[in-house]
């Protein structure tokens, strides 16, 4: 499973990149507001420091300017992943920009009629929303799962991208659904690495090396 983050935050994405965390990003127009920064300058310095796609959004809501918006997020880098809303004037954009090459990232899907209606419109990734369907008391990992059976029925090769992920066990969950990528603040992909016993094993271990009173280094 490749992990995306969700982050327009530059250091955050660098700290992380270097441990060999990242294989993509994941931006929108709230994590480019949250970051301060000019959004083709900030998008252009992660597909620098990055390999992976790195998802830009469109912010128009027409078809027109969607596309219009896409191609100029596509000069960027060849990295780019062109996010777009699933409208369905977000689908004629998909459907455009893939024709003429261009990864296209379909975002805030809540149903999986509307994974289908973007696997068909030739979405390179397909983003559910898994914390905002548990807001509403809706299970979000049942959404991931049942796009991960209908995908495979059909053998669309579109990816499933699990997006709103805000917990450890989202991340879990996902994985062993078969979600192709998950993206997460880099927080939350941090917390991965903890757990209690690991922190008590270590405490143990310490104290006993300082009762031996040696030292390695």
């Amino acid at each position: 499973m490749k992990f995306f983050v969700d982050t327009a935050e530059i250091d955050a994405i660098a700290e992380l990149n270097h441990l060999g965390m990242v294989d993509g990003v994941t931006t929108n127009p709230s994590l480019i507001l949250k970051s301060g920064r000019d959004i083709l300058e900030v998008t252009k310095e992660i597909c620098d420091l990055v390999d992976g796609p790195v998802s830009a959004e469109v912010v128009a809501t027409e078809a027109d300017e969607m596309i219009a918006e896409g191609r100029k997020l596509a000069k960027i880098a060849s990295n780019i992943a062109v996010k777009v809303p699933l409208t369905w004037a977000g689908l004629k954009a998909c459907k455009t920009l893939t024709d003429e090459g261009q990864m296209v990232n379909v975002t805030l899907c809540f149903s999986t009629n509307q994974a289908i209606l973007a696997a068909k419109a030739g979405a390179t990734f397909i983003s559910p929303f898994i914390g905002r369907l548990d807001d509403i008391n809706l299970d979000g990992m049942d959404l991931i799962a049942d796009i991960r059976q209908v995908y495979d029925n059909y053998g669309y090769e579109t990816e499933i991208l699990a997006a709103s992920i805000r917990t450890v066990n989202h991340v879990t969950d996902s994985a062993r659904i078969g979600a192709d990528v998950i993206t997460a603040p880099p927080a939350v992909i941090k917390k991965l690495a903890d757990h209690p016993l690991t922190d008590k094993g270590l405490e143990t271990f310490l104290a006993d090396w300082a009762k031996t009173g040696q030292k390695i280094l």
